[in-house]
């Protein structure tokens, strides 16, 4: 994989599966267990940052009807470092010197999660946004992609392994 999950250690609750799914086929990284304590997070080393610029976190999620939240530490303009968690258990949003948490509501199935980090830090916090600097990811959900984008793209303009659901592939040559 050539996208942010292939730097990701795997641990006790967190596995890579082979999918036979209807509309995902492919591998994807199942974590579940209790959403506070299980979650993969990357950079792995507490001590490094991600260092993505690109404004545009998107995220290929399967619903699994748990508990499931992500949070995501961004650097500011006024070189603070603030972090985003979103939730499906969370009903307000709360804004706090250094964590907004938002509700989020996840459809059955696959969901194509999209954070505009620039815009997130800016009507939370009134600065900049100006990078990435960790991503975790906490049970219960499927992982199939995760990435970074300088915009949103139409389902046209992405390669195949980055759409919401991969397109179904013909078997019988003609």
């Amino acid at each position: 994989m050539s996208d942010l999950l292939s730097s990701l250690p795997l641990g006790p609750r967190v596995f890579v599966v082979c999918s036979t799914e209807e509309k995902a086929t492919g591998v994807f990284i199942s974590v579940s267990s209790f959403c506070s304590t299980t979650y993969i997070t990357c950079p792995a080393d507490p001590k490094k940052t991600l260092g993505i610029k690109l404004p545009f976190l998107v995220m290929i999620i399967k619903n699994l009807k748990k508990y499931f939240t992500f949070e995501v530490q961004v650097l500011d303009d006024k070189n603070v470092r603030r972090r985003f968690r979103a939730s499906n258990y969370q009903s307000t949003t709360r804004v706090k010197p250094f964590i907004c948490t938002m509700p989020m509501r996840l459809d059955d199935g696959w969901n194509q999660i999209q954070f505009n980090l620039s815009d997130f830090t800016r009507r939370a916090y009134g600065t900049n946004y100006i990078e990435t600097l960790r991503v975790q990811i906490h049970a219960n959900c499927r992982i199939r992609r995760v990435y970074f984008s300088d915009r949103l793209y139409s389902e046209d303009e992405l390669p195949a392994e980055f759409k919401l659901y991969l397109p179904v592939q013909n078997k019988a040559k003609q």
